[in-house]
């Protein structure tokens, strides 16, 4: 439900066949906008209009019915609406968004108004210093028959370090100057590996010192970094509910 107060309309042109792969767009960016919850959005066929090609299109011609105006509408709060709109920029290729502000005076949904609201959890952010590892490998390199990125990060594990993600490259090349890349069919096994790790300071040496001992060949770059942390506190008894260690 809207709270009272400054929101914003979006609303968006399309002709009823502009399609997004298989469906028609105006279903796709519904589906869209019921996904993330908004408070709601009304699908509004017109009965006539031309746009930019300035052709008239209605239902009462065979071949220009099928192009007739649409429009979707929705009210939220400003910062929902900077949130969805790039999102819903990418999806219309082919009509006219447009943005406008407005003013909630009033918003009651009858099933809420019996509604009993149940206790929020409190949250707060937790800001402490970091430091953020990352370790470049090769995605050929191995440790005893297996591959060496994935020891890596079960032995992370095993050493309870808070998290740590592995991206895949697709194209770098490193001391050696030899070129990596991704083949035409997704058949090299030497792409770049990169693993991101974000741990309290006292902890990088231990890191480092484990890593390094498996690694024939790659870097290990430790840098600073400012960790901003969400914990989400129960109100009754201010116990967190969300895991306190950093994540990745």
């Amino acid at each position: 439900m809207l709270p009272r107060g400054n929101a914003r309309k979006v609303t968006i042109y399309l002709n009823q066949d502009t399609r997004a792969h298989v469906e028609p767009l105006w279903s796709t960016i519904l589906s869209f906008l019921r996904h993330k919850h908004v408070a709601g959005a009304t699908l509004l066929r017109a009965e006539v209009g031309f746009g930019s090609h300035e052709r008239f299109h209605d239902p009462r011609s065979e071949y220009a019915g099928e192009h007739v105006p649409v429009r979707i509408e929705f009210v939220e709060t400003i910062e929902r609406v900077e949130e969805l709109l790039p999102a819903i920029y990418d999806m219309v290729t082919d009509g006219l968004v447009t943005v406008q502000d407005v003013t909630v005076v009033k918003s009651v949904s009858k099933d809420a108004r019996h509604e009993i609201p149940e206790p929020e959890s409190s949250r707060k952010i937790v800001v402490q210093p970091a430091k953020l590892v990352r370790i470049y490998l090769g995605e050929a390199d191995k440790c005893k028959d297996e591959c060496l990125y994935e020891v890596i990060l079960r032995r992370l594990n095993m050493m309870g370090f808070s998290g740590a993600t592995i991206y895949r490259g697709i194209l770098g090349y490193g001391a050696k100057r030899h070129t990596h890349k991704a083949g035409r069919f997704h058949l090299s096994h030497d792409l770049p590996i990169m693993i991101s790790v974000v741990e309290k300071p006292e902890r990088v040496s231990e890191l480092v010192q484990a890593i390094s001992t498996m690694m024939q060949d790659g870097i290990i770059v430790t840098s600073d970094a400012e960790l901003h942390q969400i914990v989400h506190e129960l109100p009754e008894t201010g116990a967190v509910a969300a895991n306190e260690r950093p994540a990745r």
